[in-house]
This record gives structure tokens, C-alpha cells and sequence, in this order.
């Protein structure tokens, strides 16, 4: 094979010698890699290797046992520096200072709440709950009941109303009232005291009863019951007579009957409306307990507008103990809290009437204008939907009204102070709201709550006070006021004695009432067989726990007899005032304000509708 050479003259390719040169460089290197080692397998290697030589690990004789080195001073550095931290730590805390975080002591208020609720423990009748915390009491007065109604009526249950073992609707539907009013106020501080749970079962406990006193699943009803038991001495003592005789409630085996009102009921119809309504908010959390005493409200307040009368009748025990001196204030009271459980217009309408407000005395300025009693619910009313105005203010059509009693309610609070002299006061401080007759201390004890609760309406709504003519008075004024009523009967007094039973180192031992003055231990006295404990000057041999005792005299004179009710005598609307003032002034005033949203849990928003236009200009 032939070619030509680009630089001139014949090229010839050798074939033969071209692959020679290839090949030996490619046999070359062939040959250097059969020179190489080849490499042995796990069994050669064995063989040239022999067997691995193992470390050997050190041990620590602990006469039982061996314990890896290793393991064991691990453990005994892991001890010793575990025990210097726990040395360290203890001679830290020992020696550096530290403040002991004790529990607070509780103020003379909640410590007195404590105390005066018990008080309606020891007025329960019929059959009492296991723990009653009352140890000389037991079920009583088992056979009370309706016979107006056929088939008789049970009414056993409710609360018996003072010293002796009648049960009386009016005054009894007050007090429930005013311990609902302080419940929904005041959850919080109640809760603090540890006193919630026990305060709504003392008002189940008489809400229950009075929807025993009328046929409460009507929409309708004609009759209800105003009392239960005889009290009525005035033709001469007779048995089974409550009054006359003096008997453990215990010892009461006799049938009891009711006396009802059958017509013209409107105080007490709309009182024991007010109970249940206000009551219903309480509850509210129990849906099918609070629609049922809704229902019952409704019921009763229908009833007291059917026909407008007082129940007190001349001539008849409802005139002798208990009488009403106005129906009108009821039935706004009963209106005002019917509006806050239903949220109701036509209730808000009907209190919010002129013609209302004036029959109930919204405009006067009597003696006993601003008096607070289980008879006056016009103070109560008034502040009640004050409240509305401040935390709602509905407008018009309401706002003219509202505002009449916003300003009634500042008037109210300016008789209460000292700088006015519309109320005399004893030269130790106490208030004589009903003007120097005896039993004052229910009427200051309801006068110190509305004083404190209108305190913080004003604090809630971000308003510092209110005015007195031209002088503007801080809301720190009224709770001084609120103070130095509950403090006079908690025992800073001339005297210096509690009036309240079982709270201070000083308070009355001979209190006017009969389980109280009548051992437990002794036989079944009969209806005059007790006079001799009623007459005896010993102690009550049982302490009536929390019972506020009817008071001292005009010159803060007292005397411990237990034969004159008007200074030994507890009942149960008074102490139910005390018990709202004594929640209201409990705590600091920063802790457990009042809940301004929970009586309004019923209400809808509110719109406001449009005033009428101005009349037509006339030249």
C-alpha cells in the first residue's frame, strides 16, 4: 500500500509494523498487571492473620458482685455531684431571706357573711337537707297545709319569720329578692367567701315554697297563699296559736292551715313575682328551673294587675303583722325585675308610666320617703332601673322617666348623709330611718346596701359622684356611709356589743326566739309547758348563729330580754338586707366589682325610637 508524502516523495505504510507497535504497548501492560498481586480471600487471610486479639475490660470488686470500671465511677460522679447541688441548694435557701406567702386574712365583712347566712339555716321548716350545719334543728311542721284548695294543698318548706313558726308570704318574698339582687350583683365576691353555692340553696330553698303557694303551671290563677299559721292573740291566748304558745318548731305536731288571698292581692302577688323573676336570673344556668319560675312571675304579676288592691285587710292578721302601706311600689318592683328575666317591652312600658311612678310615690317627699323596708320598695325600685339608665340608656321613650329616677335615687343618697338632717342619728352614729320606733337596724342595714350598690353603679359607669344641690359628693362618701351603719351593728358602738349573734366576743345571749331558748334535749314541751323557757333569764341554751337582733332603743340603749322582741327579735327580711350589705362591702373594692352584664342576660339590644317632631311653629 502506497501513499503519498505531503512533504514530497512515496510514502509506504508497513501494516505489520503498525499493529506491532500497538500491541506492545497493550502487551506491556498485560504483562504489569499479571505481575501484580492478586488478592486472597477471608480464608487466606485467616490463615495469615490467625485470630483478632481482644481488649481486655477492667472490672471493680464490689464483694457481691463486678461492676464495669467504666460504669462505676460514672455512678459515683453522677452521686457526688448530685449531692454537692443538694447541699448548695439547701444552705442557699437557708440562709438567704424569703417572705412567707400567707393566705389573707378575711375582713370583718366576709367573716360576718360567713355568720349571717347560717341565720337561714336555722329558719328552715319542714324537712331539712343532711347538712343543714344546724345542729339543734330538725324537720318540723310536716302537715301545713291548703285546705281552701281541693285536693288540699301541701305548703310545708319556705322559712319560718322570726322568733316564732309562722310563715309569712309577704316578708319572705322580700328577703329572697334581696338576696337574689346581691347574687347577681355580687357572684364574684360570693365566690370568694366561699359562700355562692350555699346562698343560691338558701333561695331555691324559698323559691321552691312559694311555687307550693299557688298553682304556679296556670297561666291564670285566682287564690294564693299569704300565710301559714296563727298568730293573731288579740281575743286572748289560745292553743295552736303560734304566738301564744312558745314550742320548739320541732315539737308543732298540730295541722296547720293557710290563710289565702283571693282577690285584690297586688302587694304580694307582685312581691312574690319579684322573687321568682329575680331568682330566674339567678338560675339562669339551669334553663328548665329559671323558664318555670319565669312562668310562675308572670302568673303572679298577672294576677296582682287583675285586680289593683292590698292584701292587707282590716281587721285580719295580713293588717296585723305585715301590713302594706301601698301596692303601687310592688307592682313597679315586681315590673322592673319582671323586664330584666324576660326582656319583656310591656313590662319596661308599664314601669316606666307616669300614672306608675306617681301612685307609688316616685314624686313625694314624705317622712318615709328613701326608708327601704320589706313595705318601701320604691328606694329599691328606683335604683333598680337607674342601673338601666346608666349601663343601657335606652333613650325615648323611656329616657324622661329614667332619668326622674336617676335623680330620685341622688336624692335618696343625700338624705342618708350626715350633712342633711332629714334622719336624726344616736350619738354612736346609728341611722333612725324609721324615726326613733324600735327595730332599726333592719332599715340601716338595707340603707347601707342600696348606698354601697349605687356606689359602684357610679364607679362602673366611670362617674366619680354625684350631686346634693350644688355640692358634688365622691362615691367614697356613700360607702363611709355604708360602713359606719354595718360597723355600728358588727359592734363599734356605745355599747360596744354585736348585734349580730355569734360574731365578736360580745353580742345578745337571751334572743326572742323559741328554738333557740328551748333545749334539744328535753321531752316535747306543750304550748304553755315552754313559758318557763321563754321566762327563764339563763342563755339560750342553742346560739342562733348570724341572727341580727331587732336593735337598740333611740339613745342606743339595749336590753338582752328575751321576753321584748323589739330589742331581741331577728327576722328573716332584715337579715336578708344585712347579708346584701355585709357582700357588697366585703373585699377590696377593686376585687369583685359588680357584674354589670349578668341582669342583663335576658334583655335585647335596645334602639331607641324616633321622638315626635316639634310642634308647629304658631306666630
Amino acid at each position: 500500500m502506497y501513499g503519498r508524502d505531503p512533504w514530497g516523495g512515496p510514502l509506504e505504510i508497513n501494516a505489520a509494523d503498525s499493529i506491532t507497535d500497538d500491541d506492545r504497548s497493550r502487551n506491556l501492560q498485560e504483562l504489569d498487571r499479571s505481575a501484580l498481586p492478586r488478592p486472597l480471600d477471608a480464608t487466606q487471610r485467616s490463615w495469615l492473620l490467625g485470630p483478632p486479639v481482644r481488649k481486655k475490660k477492667k472490672y471493680v470488686d464490689l464483694g457481691c458482685i463486678l461492676v464495669s470500671r467504666k460504669i462505676f465511677l460514672w455512678t459515683l460522679g453522677t452521686l457526688l455531684v448530685t449531692t454537692f447541688l443538694a447541699g448548695s441548694i439547701t444552705m442557699i435557701v437557708r440562709h438567704v431571706p424569703h417572705h412567707k406567702h400567707e393566705k389573707p386574712q378575711q375582713d370583718n365583712y366576709t367573716l360576718a357573711l360567713n355568720k349571717t347566712l347560717l341565720f337561714f339555716n336555722a329558719q328552715k321548716s319542714g324537712k331539712l337537707p343532711k347538712k343543714n350545719n344546724v345542729s339543734w334543728r330538725g324537720n318540723s311542721c310536716m302537715k301545713d297545709v291548703d285546705e281552701g284548695e281541693y285536693p288540699p294543698r301541701d305548703v310545708v318548706g319556705g322559712y319560718y319569720d322570726a322568733g316564732d313558726t309562722i310563715k309569712f308570704s309577704f316578708p319572705m318574698s322580700y328577703a329572697m329578692t334581696m338576696l337574689s339582687w346581691s347574687v347577681i350583683e355580687y357572684s364574684a365576691k360570693y365566690q370568694a367567701a366561699g359562700e355562692l353555692d350555699h346562698v343560691k340553696e338558701l333561695i331555691k330553698w324559698g323559691t321552691d315554697y312559694f311555687l307550693k303557694t299557688f298553682n304556679s303551671s296556670a297561666d291564670k290563677i285566682t287564690v294564693m297563699v299569704a300565710q301559714v299559721g296563727y298568730g293573731d292573740n288579740r281575743g286572748g291566748g289560745v292553743m295552736q296559736n303560734d304566738h301564744y304558745c312558745w314550742m320548739r318548731p320541732e315539737d308543732v305536731d298540730y295541722q296547720r292551715l293557710a290563710r289565702s288571698c283571693y282577690s285584690g292581692c297586688s302587694d304580694l302577688a307582685a312581691e312574690m313575682a319579684a322573687a321568682l323573676a329575680s331568682a330566674s336570673i339567678v338560675f339562669k344556668d339551669n334553663r328548665d328551673y329559671s323558664k318555670r319560675l319565669v312562668h310562675g312571675a308572670k302568673t303572679l304579676y298577672n294576677f296582682a294587675n287583675a285586680v289593683k288592691k292590698s292584701y292587707s285587710i282590716p281587721r285580719k292578721e295580713s293588717s296585723e303583722f305585715y301590713k302594706s302601706s301601698l301596692f303601687w311600689d310592688e307592682l313597679l318592683w315586681g315590673g322592673a325585675w319582671l323586664y330584666y328575666a324576660t326582656g319583656n317591652i310591656t313590662y319596661l312600658d308599664q314601669v316606666t308610666n307616669h300614672d306608675t311612678a306617681r301612685h307609688a310615690g316616685a314624686f313625694w317627699d314624705g317622712p318615709y320617703y328613701g326608708v327601704p323596708s320589706w313595705d318601701n320598695k320604691l328606694p329599691g325600685a328606683q335604683l333598680l332601673l337607674t342601673r338601666l339608665r346608666l349601663f343601657l340608656s335606652p333613650g325615648y321613650p323611656y329616657e324622661d322617666i329614667l332619668r326622674t329616677f336617676h335623680n330620685q335615687t341622688g336624692v335618696v343618697m343625700c338624705s342618708y348623709l350626715p350633712y342633711y338632717k332629714k334622719f336624726k342619728r344616736t350619738k354612736g352614729g346609728l341611722i333612725m330611718l324609721n324615726h326613733g320606733d324600735p327595730q332599726p337596724l333592719q332599715y340601716a342595714a338595707n340603707a347601707a346596701f342600696l348606698a354601697a350598690l349605687f356606689s359602684d353603679y357610679l364607679d362602673a359607669a366611670d362617674t366619680p359622684g354625684w350631686y346634693c344641690g350644688p355640692k358634688f359628693y365622691s362615691t367614697d362618701v356613700l360607702r363611709d356611709f355604708a360602713r359606719s351603719q354595718i360597723d355600728y351593728i358588727l359592734g363599734k358602738n356605745p355599747r360596744k356589743m354585736s348585734y349580730v349573734v355569734g360574731f365578736g366576743q360580745r353580742y345578745p345571749k337571751h334572743v326572742h326566739h323559741r328554738g333557740a331558748s328551748i333545749p334539744k334535749s328535753v321531752k316535747r314541751e306543750s304550748c304553755k309547758g315552754g313559758w318557763k323557757w321563754r321566762d327563764t333569764r339563763k342563755n339560750n341554751p342553742n346560739t342562733i348563729v348570724g341572727a341580727m337582733v331587732a336593735g337598740p332603743d333611740k339613745h342606743d340603749g339595749f336590753h338582752d330580754l328575751r321576753t321584748n322582741y323589739n330589742y331581741t327579735e331577728p327576722t328573716l327580711a332584715g337579715n336578708a338586707g344585712l347579708v346584701a350589705a355585709l357582700v357588697a362591702l366585703s373585699g377590696e373594692r377593686t376585687f369583685g366589682a359588680i357584674d354589670k352584664n349578668t341582669m342583663f342576660s335576658a334583655v335585647p339590644p335596645l334602639t331607641p325610637a324616633t321622638p315626635p317632631p316639634p310642634a308647629p311653629w304658631t306666630p
